[in-house]
């Protein structure tokens, strides 16, 4: 898979590394969970439904020492047309909030 800026991802990358990656991309905001199950958006300031977000690129990142320490990195774009990250833990770990993000997104 490419990522979005036409690299191809070979599953190496760190959260960190990812992160600066996409932000070079063009992906600057930080779209969040809100209590709801949405994910707020700073550029339009609206909390738009996860389904409505377009997901460009999607990583998976497991910790060394803990395999359960899982996280999820996603550049998504925004009905608006703006580009940013979302990261959330995933598995046992997850919070409330960022699984109802998660199952929303397609």
């Amino acid at each position: 898979m490419n990522d979005p800026d036409g690299q191809p991802d070979d599953g190496a990358g760190t959260l960190l590394g990812e992160i600066s990656r996409l932000r070079q991309a063009g992906y600057t905001l930080d779209f969040y969970a809100t209590a709801e199950g949405r994910l707020a958006c700073r550029s339009c300031d609206m909390d738009e439904d996860p389904a409505s977000m377009q997901v460009d690129f999607t990583a998976r990142f497991e910790g060394q020492s803990n395999p359960d320490d899982e996280s999820i990195l996603l550049a998504l774009t925004c009905q608006c047309g703006s580009k940013g990250l979302y990261t959330a833990a995933y598995g046992s770990s997850s919070s409330p909030e960022d699984t109802a993000v998660l199952n929303r997104l397609t």
